[in-house]
C-alpha cells in the first residue's frame, strides 16, 4: 500500500510540472527566427551608416547575434546627412572592424544618386552604385533553403536598382524596410528617394515597412536610449580589436567604447533627452516578431508627398508598429554583454 501512494504521489508530481514545462520551451520558441524551423535568417544589410548613430548599433547588434543571423554582406548608400558615398563605405568598415567582422563578411559601395537619376544608365558598364546592386542581384540568386532578406535601413535605391535590373530575384527575397511615418507624410529615408520606394512598393516582392513616426509612441522613434545610460552600460563591451580611428576622432578598440563616442558627439532630443534606435528596431522584430505588432495592409503609393491608399490593391505589404522598447534594448544590451570577448 505504502509504494502505491508513492507511486501516486510522484505521478500527480510530474503532472503538475508538465504545464510548466511546456510553457517554457514555448517562450524559447519564441526567441527563434519566424519562418526557419530556428535556422539562421540570410540577411543583406543596406545602409547610409554615416548619417547618425542608429545604423552603427543596428549593424554590431547584427552581427554579434550569430545565432540568428547569417550575414552575407553589407551594401551602402549615400543620403544627404552623411555625405559622400565614400563617408558611408568608411563608417561601415569601421564599425565592421570594431565588430572583428570586417574579414568575414563582404562590403561594397552603392549609390550615390536617387534611383530617377541612375535607373536610365543602368546598361552602363559604370552606373553608379553598380558594386553593390551586382551583389545584391549575385547573393539573391545563390540557391538557399529560405529567402534572402534585403534589410534596407536608408534610401531604397540600392534595392530598387537590383529589381529593376533582374527582376527575377523577385522570387528569392523578402524586404525589410526602416522607413516613413505612414500613413503620414515625410521621413528620412522615405524623402531621400520616394522613386525608388514607390517602384519597389510597386514590384511583386514580399516587403515589411517597420514604421519611424517621428514624436509617437507607435513607431521605432520611441525606441530611444540617453546619453547617461550608453554611458554606463557599453564601455569595452564587444571584442577587442586593432586600434580603429574614430568618425569623431580618437582610437577605439571595442565597439562598445565607439558607441559612447557617437553618443557625446550627436545631438540629442526630447524631455528626457535621448536618441532613437531606429535601424535596430528592424533587425529585432526580424529575431523576435512578438517585440512589435504587425498587420496586412493594401500597398499603397505616394503622390506629390502624400500617401495615397489604395483599398482595391491586391497586392499587400506588412506594416510593423507598436513596439515593446523595453525588450528590444534589453536584448541589445544582452548581446553585447556576451559577445565574444
Amino acid at each position: 500500500m505504502n509504494k502505491t501512494i508513492c507511486l501516486t504521489i510522484a505521478l500527480l508530481a510530474l503532472f503538475a510540472c508538465s504545464p510548466k514545462q511546456e510553457n517554457k520551451n514555448e517562450a524559447i520558441s519564441d526567441t527563434k527566427p519566424e519562418e526557419t524551423n530556428g535556422s539562421p535568417i540570410p540577411i543583406l544589410f543596406d545602409t547610409d551608416a554615416n548619417n547618425e548613430l542608429d545604423d552603427q548599433h543596428a549593424m554590431a547588434y547584427l552581427f554579434f547575434n550569430k545565432d540568428v543571423f547569417d550575414v552575407v554582406g553589407v551594401t551602402v548608400n549615400a543620403t544627404t546627412s552623411g555625405g559622400e558615398i565614400s563617408k558611408h563605405y568608411k563608417e561601415a568598415e569601421r564599425v565592421m572592424k570594431l565588430c572583428d567582422v570586417y574579414d568575414k563578411y563582404q562590403l561594397y559601395a552603392g549609390a550615390n544618386n536617387d534611383f530617377s537619376n541612375i535607373v536610365a544608365n543602368i546598361d552602363k558598364d559604370d552606373y553608379d552604385g553598380k558594386e553593390a546592386v551586382e551583389f545584391i542581384i549575385e547573393e539573391a540568386r545563390k540557391p538557399r533553403e529560405q529567402k534572402l532578406v534585403l534589410l534596407p535601413v536608408g534610401k531604397l535605391t540600392n534595392i530598387a536598382l537590383a529589381l529593376a535590373i533582374a527582376p527575377d530575384i523577385k522570387e528569392k527575397v523578402k524586404i525589410v524596410w526602416l522607413g516613413s511615418n505612414y500613413p503620414n507624410s515625410g521621413e528620412y529615408n522615405l524623402v531621400a528617394d520616394i522613386p525608388a520606394m514607390n517602384y519597389v512598393l510597386k514590384q511583386e516582392v514580399p516587403f515589411d515597412m517597420v514604421t519611424v513616426r517621428y514624436g509617437e509612441p507607435s513607431g521605432s522613434d520611441a525606441v530611444r536610449v540617453t546619453l547617461s545610460e550608453i554611458e554606463n552600460k557599453m564601455p569595452g563591451l564587444g571584442p577587442t580589436v586593432e586600434p580603429v580611428e574614430g568618425r569623431h576622432g580618437g582610437s577605439f578598440d571595442n565597439f562598445g567604447d565607439y558607441s559612447v563616442s557617437l553618443f557625446k558627439n550627436i545631438d540629442l532630443h526630447g524631455d528626457l533627452p535621448s536618441r532613437a534606435l531606429y535601424d535596430m528596431v528592424a533587425v529585432a522584430i526580424l529575431k523576435n516578431s512578438a517585440w512589435g505588432e504587425s498587420k496586412e495592409i493594401p500597398c499603397p503609393t505616394m503622390v506629390n508627398d502624400t500617401w495615397k491608399e489604395q483599398p482595391e490593391n491586391t497586392r499587400k505589404i506588412t506594416l510593423w508598429e507598436n513596439f515593446d522598447e523595453k525588450a528590444i534594448i534589453d536584448d541589445f544590451y544582452s548581446v553585447l554583454q556576451t559577445a565574444d570577448p
